[in-house]
């Protein structure tokens, strides 16, 4: 069985941690909140992290001092996400040993899409014993380090948009309506809102096309919904 990933949000404002925590548990990882410096410290002396998702304004023990703490004993990605966004302070924080730094206010697709990227690249460090691929017509999924290429040339997805592909190449043949993308990607229930899958099919194609011209490889089942191009 593979080791679950586990991230921890250091992070003090619950409404904030909660949406973190969503947005972690939606990518398919384990969120651990802590709503203190001390408390994170406690967590992090306790066992290893995937992934430490930091706030520099925390109660106890301050995010830049945690900062250094995390640098002397581990490797392990910090992503800093805060409201402090001079660029001081940014310049600061990346080069006191974060790997990231998300200003705040923040879109929930971006961090998504950077908690990804980072823990991929701490994948391709260890590269798994099993590659796990999905491939369909020059269209290639690795599920391991989530890299997508099409006719060898890698594109550059999001969070969701690696999502519904990986849905449509599980199975080629399939036809998924809106209500099958969005209940099965976003694990929440369908209402008819179909701008949101619409959005991000069109992007998706978008980078696809972009990736690799005059090649199309998802086409519109009309009044049923879409499928990989046979």
């Amino acid at each position: 069985m593979d080791k679950p990933i586990t991230i921890l949000v250091a992070e003090d404002d619950s409404d904030i941690s909660r949406l973190l925590c969503s947005i972690i548990r939606k990518s398919g990882y384990l969120p651990q909140p802590a709503f203190s410096g001390t408390e994170a410290l406690l967590y992090l002396e306790q066992r290893e992290w995937s992934m430490v998702l930091l706030d520099l304004m925390l109660p106890g023990m301050p995010g830049e001092e945690l900062l250094k703490w995390i640098r002397l004993r581990g490797g392990m990605p910090v992503i800093i996400i805060s409201a402090k966004g001079e660029q001081q302070t940014k310049v600061s924080a990346l080069r006191g040993g974060a790997d990231d730094f998300i200003t705040k206010p923040f879109d929930i697709e971006e961090v998504s899409a950077r908690i990804d990227s980072h823990l991929r690249r701490l994948t391709q460090i260890t590269p798994p014993a099993v590659t796990r691929i999905l491939e369909h017509n020059g269209l290639v999924l690795d599920c391991d380090s989530m890299v997508v290429t099409a006719e060898g040339t890698e594109a550059a997805l999001t969070a969701r948009e690696y999502d519904i592909l990986k849905l449509l190449l599980s199975e080629p043949q399939k036809v998924f309506t809106k209500a099958n993308l969005y209940e099965s990607v976003w694990e929440e229930p369908y209402y008819g809102d179909d701008n949101t899958v619409n959005v991000h099919m069109s992007n998706l194609r978008s980078k696809l096309s972009k990736a690799a011209p005059g090649s199309e490889y998802i086409e519109t089942v009309w009044g049923m919904g879409y499928r990989l191009k046979t």
